[in-house]
């Protein structure tokens, strides 16, 4: 176990010792304590100086983001630590991926030694053990995932019967003050719910809803949780209408314990992928209930009645490329009366739309036409003077004449050709139909006159695409010809707004800023 150390006055040797709650079921010898006291006596042995004791007691060996783990690799990195010492390689990780590369990469690169004691290894030294190592990982992380599926079980058993394993309850309950896994009604803000349901039974929006929580400074469930938010964003502190139809559409409310909304990816990921709700785990009658099953019922159908009306859309050029310029979120687009009675599309900023009285952005209301027409007359400004007519219209021939016109046109008048022999094979069927009485005179009638004139429609493409095939017309005439429908008709594509276009941004004082997607264009802008 213990390896011989020719030069000990070269090292500064760090000690790094791993504990996971896990681990504790191999009994009292994975403890700190006895990691502590088998790395100092190996160190006493062989008189090596200690530069530090780094200890992640509860750590998961799956995940390297421990802090003392990190905590060591910037001393590494600070060339203040050139040796690491383990009591076996499992306290170093159980990611065989990952163990493998800081041994076999990170740590030779660093010119760090490391020795596991109980494991034989050191990469100061040519050994067998060494050679083995990467198995020893492999071990290791197995038995990592083994015990991850074990803790799942366990969950999972626990959800299905019903008992709490989350961290934080919903909004309206909290931890039993003895009983483990068992919730039970916050008296602080049970009112607040039970006001919101209330609210939404009368008839009242979800963003209204929001909006007078708001205006009466209702501190929201992050906010009362004392959650801190990692990148707050101009809704932070803030009810949304999201929140509150989350809220009437949970069932926990009514006394269902609702559980396994979202999964980990492995064990080894941190990352949890939401559930759909048919495969999330329901309890019914698990804790006493801050609303009542009727009005929860009415409540759905309030919700549900709303969704068709909040689901209709409009088809604009600009969709999902406009946005407000001073918070940079997307811009809504609202119908909206003008004086003479007429419909007319709006932009207007969907963050002020959402909270009006909270003053967090202004309003930027502007006619879509106009601005559709604006952003068109800056992209045909722009494209007229950094495309050449005559450069494209060479490039355009040299491509059509690449395109071996006549094989396509034969090529199509065989797919033509076999859809024809289709649907004359398919009249010769319904005609025998009718003779057996398999079909009426009626339905006969009816499906060959439009089987009919389908083949007749495919009949005249083919005349046309031979006399494409014929045509003496030369590839530079035809060429112009695609030059010019391009400019005449590209500037009202859809597709190609999005292929030059990144964003169009709009401005408080209704000022367009257009970012092309190409440097060259940006430049002419």
């Amino acid at each position: 176990m213990y390896l011989e150390i020719s030069n000990p006055m070269d090292y500064h040797v760090a000690l790094y010792i791993r504990l996971s709650k896990e681990d504790e079921s191999e009994g009292p010898s994975q403890s700190v304590t006895n990691q502590q006291s088998l790395l100092d006596e190996f160190v006493q042995q062989h008189r090596l100086s200690v530069y530090g004791t780094y200890v992640d007691d509860g750590w998961s060996g799956t995940n390297f983001d421990r802090p003392a783990f990190q905590r060591m690799i910037g001393d590494i990195e600070a060339k203040r630590v050139n040796m690491v010492i383990t009591k076996d390689l499992s306290r170093l990780g159980r990611d065989y991926i990952l163990a493998g590369h800081y041994m076999e990469r990170y740590f030779p690169e660093k010119r760090v030694r490391y020795i596991s004691l109980l494991d034989g290894i050191d990469t100061g030294v040519e050994s067998t053990a060494n050679d083995i190592t990467p198995f020893r990982a492999i071990m290791n992380d197995m038995y990592a995932k083994d015990i991850s599926k074990k803790i799942k079980s366990v969950k999972r058993d626990k959800q299905r019967k019903g008992q709490f394993i989350g961290g934080k309850p919903v909004y309206g309950y909290k931890m039993h003050p003895t009983e483990k896994n068992k919730i039970v009604i916050d008296e602080e803000v049970a009112p607040i719910v039970q006001r919101i349901f209330s609210l939404a039974l009368g008839g009242m929006s979800c963003r209204k809803i929001a909006v007078l929580l708001n205006e009466e400074g209702v501190p929201t469930p992050a906010t009362y949780a004392g959650l801190t938010i990692g990148n707050p964003g101009p809704y932070t502190g803030l009810w949304s209408s999201e929140r509150i139809s989350d809220m009437l559409q949970n069932e926990t409310y009514i006394g269902n314990m609702v559980q396994g909304r979202s999964v980990k990816i492995s064990y080894k990921s941190k990352k949890c992928l939401r559930q759909a709700p048919k495969d999330w785990i329901v309890v019914e009658g698990t804790h006493e209930p801050l609303i009542d099953v009727d009005t929860f019922r009415k409540v759905q159908m309030m919700v549900e009645s709303r969704r068709h009306t909040r689901s209709r859309t409009y088809d604009f050029l600009l969709k999902g490329m406009i946005f407000c310029h001073e918070c940079g979120h997307p811009l809504a687009v609202v119908n909206r009366k003008t004086a003479a009675g007429e419909d007319r599309l709006f932009f207007v900023c969907r963050t002020y739309q959402r909270f009006t009285k909270a003053g967090v952005c202004t309003c930027h209301s502007i006619k879509e036409q106009v601005v559709t027409e604006a952003v068109l007359a800056k992209v045909r400004d722009v494209c007229m003077t950094y495309l050449d007519p005559d450069r494209l219209q060479s490039i355009a021939a040299e491509a059509m004449e690449q395109m071996q016109k006549a094989k396509r046109c034969e090529m199509e008048l065989q797919a033509l050709h076999q859809k024809i022999e289709a649907l004359t094979a398919n009249l010769d069927k319904m005609y025998m139909d009718r003779l057996s009485g398999l079909l009426t005179e009626a339905d006969f009638a009816r499906i060959y006159q439009r089987v009919k004139m389908e083949r007749s429609t495919l009949e005249a493409k083919c005349r046309d695409l031979e006399l494409q095939a014929e045509s003496s017309v030369s590839p530079e005439d035809q060429a112009r010809e695609l030059v010019e429908r391009y400019l005449d008709s590209a500037l009202t594509s859809r597709e190609l707004l999005i292929s030059l276009i990144e964003r169009v941004e709009l401005t408080e004082d209704k000022q367009i800023i257009i970012k092309f997607r190409f440097r060259e264009l940006e430049a002419i802008s």
